[in-house]
């Protein structure tokens, strides 16, 4: 069993890494706009939304983890975010990393396609 912070630490990256592949997937622009909107959907507002859209899908196993993971306790909450925004942040990330280590790639994609439905639109229109 890892630390839900570990978790987060994982899943961070794994959710970083499916926001680019989606950016890069569906426009050509340059790499500063690619950052740039990149940015909106790894922040902590953002993934606080998601939060409370994934809450309504998951797993009792899945819906145990992000619980776990909102609770930890991080000292290092960004200026620019609420406490609970970030605690919801880090419970979608620890979310992510847990489905990760478990190998469950199908069920990363939904949930990340669920994320961000109707959001790709958006950035781009």
């Amino acid at each position: 069993m890892y630390s839900p912070l570990s978790l987060a630490f994982l899943g961070d990256s794994v959710y970083d890494t499916l926001v680019r592949d989606m950016l890069l997937r569906y426009a050509n622009m340059p790499a500063s706009k690619l950052h740039s909107t990149k940015i909106k959907l790894v922040c902590a507002e953002f993934q606080s939304e998601a939060y409370g859209r994934l809450s309504e899908i998951l797993t009792e196993s899945e819906s145990a983890v992000m619980k776990r993971g909102r609770n930890a306790s991080g000292n290092n909450i960004p200026k620019h975010a609420e406490a609970a925004e970030y605690h919801r942040a880090t419970a979608v990330e620890c979310l992510f990393g847990y489905l990760y280590l478990l190998g469950e790639t199908e069920r990363i994609a939904y949930l990340f396609d669920f994320i961000m439905e109707d959001t790709a639109e958006e950035l781009f229109i």
